[in-house]
């Protein structure tokens, strides 16, 4: 997981799309990713993430990149898949809604961006920045005025990267997304306005 910090590698993005899935499961690993989440975390109750975990949820997730979903991005360095970022309307990710701390601050239709994995070699080298700034072009792309985040404002010790997978505040910053609220003194909700930016 990148912090924000060193030297941003030259990456290619591209939507997740059936012909690549297999990419990602390279990517994500025989635990897919973290635990057997596969990115379902966001979608399914806790019963369902539960009795699903692994195969299930891997399964599930195909199911929907099969169906002609892009559920969010891959970043390719030299051709290999090292990183991932989760991106889809905020609507996708019911359990947003339910969340005491990430509950809508307003009505507005806004995109969520809500996990990121970068392969173990590749964290804390800007992999998560380069991410972020391709999440908006793809949201643009799509219509999108706005993309929110949720990420972990850190303590001091350094937060591992196992319970940073929605990203750290700097890497936010770092793409230029502004602090809209702060739900908890750990945990921040921040916004890129598409509607106030001039395309790159």
């Amino acid at each position: 997981m990148s912090d924000g910090s060193g030297v941003e590698p030259q990456l290619v993005c591209h939507p997740l799309t059936a012909p690549r899935f297999a990419e990602l499961e390279r990517l994500f690993g025989s635990h897919g990713a973290q635990g057997g989440c596969w990115c379902m975390w966001w979608r399914q109750t806790a019963r369902q993430f539960e009795a699903n975990k692994g195969e299930g949820n891997r399964l599930a997730f195909k199911a929907l990149v099969d169906a002609g979903e892009e559920p969010g991005l891959l970043a390719y360095l030299d051709g290999e898949p090292i990183g991932w970022c989760a991106v889809a309307p905020r609507a996708a990710y019911p359990r947003l809604g339910r969340s005491r701390l990430l509950k809508p601050i307003d009505d507005r239709a806004v995109w969520s961006v809500t996990c990121f994995y970068v392969a173990r070699r590749h964290r804390r080298c800007g992999v998560t920045v380069a991410l972020l700034r391709a999440a908006v072009d793809f949201v643009r792309s799509r219509g999108g005025w706005v993309l929110e985040g949720y990420p972990i404002v850190p303590a001091k010790d350094r937060t591992p990267d196992a319970f940073a997978y929605t990203g750290l505040l700097s890497a936010f910053e770092a793409a230029e997304f502004r602090e809209v609220a702060r739900p908890s003194p750990t945990r921040a909700i921040v916004r890129y306005e598409i509607n106030a930016r001039s395309a790159r």
